[in-house]
C-alpha cells in the first residue's frame, strides 16, 4: 500500500522541484497556463516531468487530483 501524501508538497517533491510554500508559489506565479493550453503542454516541464504528469493522469493515479488543483492555480490571476 503506498502511503505517499498526495499534497501540492509532495508532487513538487516528486516532479524534482522546490517543494516548500515559497517555492511552489513563485513556481506558480512564473508559469501561469494560457486559457486553452493543457498542463501537460506547458513549456516549464522538462520531458520526464511531462511524461509523469501525462502518465498521471491517463491512468487517473493518485497524483490526478493534485495535478488538478497545481492545473487550477496555474490558471488562476493572483
Amino acid at each position: 500500500m503506498d502511503t505517499t501524501s498526495n499534497d501540492l508538497s509532495h508532487l513538487f517533491k516528486q516532479l524534482g522541484l522546490p517543494h516548500d510554500q515559497e517555492g511552489i508559489d513563485d513556481f506558480v506565479i512564473q508559469n501561469k497556463l494560457a486559457k486553452h493550453t493543457l498542463i501537460i503542454d506547458a513549456d516549464c516541464w522538462n520531458p520526464g516531468q511531462k511524461a509523469f504528469l501525462k502518465e498521471a493522469l491517463l491512468e487517473d493515479a493518485q497524483w490526478s487530483e493534485v495535478i488538478d488543483q497545481l492545473d487550477v492555480m496555474m490558471r488562476s490571476k493572483l
